[in-house]
């Protein structure tokens, strides 16, 4: 007999049990630590869109300002698996913000603001001509 050791993908706990399988016939597991955010998991998706990197990559992507086609595309995944994924991440993303704006203190942000000049003006029209 084989001793396999499982840990949650989500908190990396090792207080993991058996909690029966799926209609495949897969080996369902539950985390037994009561900080971590999903407490059931498999071991091997067949699903491509249920792995825990993936969702990663959906958010890392997101923040980094791919679209949300450009994302399913890259991940081999449909958009409206992007989207759902979003709205659950939506609230922990705000708070994520807030929490860092709280932290920095007022007079330790630096604002520079300049005026554009002339040539900056004119490279911004890409359709037609600048106006005279």
């Amino acid at each position: 007999m084989t001793f396999i050791s499982v840990r949650c993908p989500y908190c990396r706990s090792d207080q993991i049990v058996k909690r029966g399988k799926t209609r495949r016939g897969k080996q369902r597991y539950l985390c037994q630590n009561t900080a971590c955010t999903s407490r059931s998991f498999l071991l091997d998706y067949s699903d491509q869109r249920r792995l825990p990197e993936v969702k990663q990559q959906i958010i890392d992507m997101s923040l980094n300002a791919s679209g949300i086609r450009a994302t399913a595309r890259v991940l081999r995944i449909s958009p409206d698996t992007v989207l759902r994924e979003l709205r659950k991440k939506e609230a922990a993303l705000a708070s994520v913000n807030t929490t860092l704006l709280r932290t920095v203190a007022p007079e330790e942000i630096i604002v520079d603001i300049e005026q554009a000049g002339e040539a900056e003006v004119d490279e911004m029209w890409s359709y037609g001509s600048a106006p005279k």
